[in-house]
């Protein structure tokens, strides 16, 4: 049981950025995706210790956390639009590409990072839902009481559904706005892996891959601007030397340097 239960809680932690900018793509609605991916991970619980892990735990948890947001759409309203919008969400056949890239968590990285929203907002949103991190975790990253942290998570999303601030990676003159804080999030993210403030294993492998994944997305899409090659060189360096750095004592010191206040060069990783 124990086993079954801690695979669950890697599986997830792997999948969540993916799962939730699936979700945010398909209902169009953050907190629909959350409450789904949410669902999901309780149905897993229940079922995995009995039946086994699935041999797709990632697509196991996406076609049941879709299945979920279905659901509750259809119990919200029994308006005719909302049956019409839970019918048009069945539909199998491939979402039509938004915006100059498809990665589907490049886009989500660019919309909380809109420029209508606070800037430390728009780092926090995208760590929770990019990164999966607890609202505790991103509270103590900020130096703030973790209910000020859930409070401007709330304003955020709330923001990003009144604005009707669309899901997409704007077009290139728009770029230059949000890269800033585009780039703080990634290296956030890899941060949170390199050192990580909850969990056992002192390092999260996961986020540090998917921060490097994302900077060679970005790299792409901006070739020409040296920040994202200078941040990706970074991560790629510092992540070069990650296993001849931990050693059996824990390493976990508090940040010492407040994410908000990076712009443009990024901190030096804590060894």
């Amino acid at each position: 049981m124990s086993l079954a239960i801690a695979e669950i809680e890697r599986v997830f932690r792997e999948e969540y950025g993916r799962l939730i900018a699936s979700l945010v793509r398909r209902f169009g609605d953050i907190d629909i995706a959350e409450e789904a991916a949410g669902e999901a991970l309780l149905l897993a619980v229940e079922k995995w210790p009995v039946d086994g892990v699935p041999p797709n735990p990632g697509g196991w948890l996406t076609t049941t956390a879709g299945n979920r947001g279905i659901d509750r759409i259809r119990r919200e309203s029994h308006r005719d639009t909302k049956h019409r919008q839970a019918a048009m969400i069945v539909d199998p056949e491939p979402h039509e590409q938004t915006g100059i890239v498809s990665d589907d968590r490049l886009r989500l990285i660019f919309t909380c990072c809109h420029p209508a929203l606070a800037p430390e907002a728009r780092v926090a949103l995208t760590l929770r839902l990019l990164g999966g991190l607890t609202v505790a975790e991103i509270a103590e990253a900020f130096f703030v009481p973790e209910t000020t942290m859930a409070q401007r998570l709330t304003r955020a999303k709330r923001k990003i559904k009144d604005a009707k601030i669309p899901y997409r990676v704007p077009d290139q003159v728009d770029l230059a706005d949000r890269v800033s804080a585009v780039l703080a999030v990634v290296y956030l993210v890899f941060n949170e892996g390199y050192l990580s403030t909850s969990g056992e294993e002192p390092v999260r492998a996961d986020l540090t891959a998917e921060a490097i994944r994302l900077g060679r997305v970005l790299r792409e899409l901006l070739p020409d601007t040296p920040e994202v090659a200078g941040l990706l060189a970074l991560m790629l360096l510092t992540e070069a030397r990650r296993t001849a750095r931990i050693s059996a004592v824990s390493c976990r010191a508090r940040r010492t340097t407040e994410p908000s206040s990076w712009q443009v060069t990024p901190p030096r990783p804590r060894s």
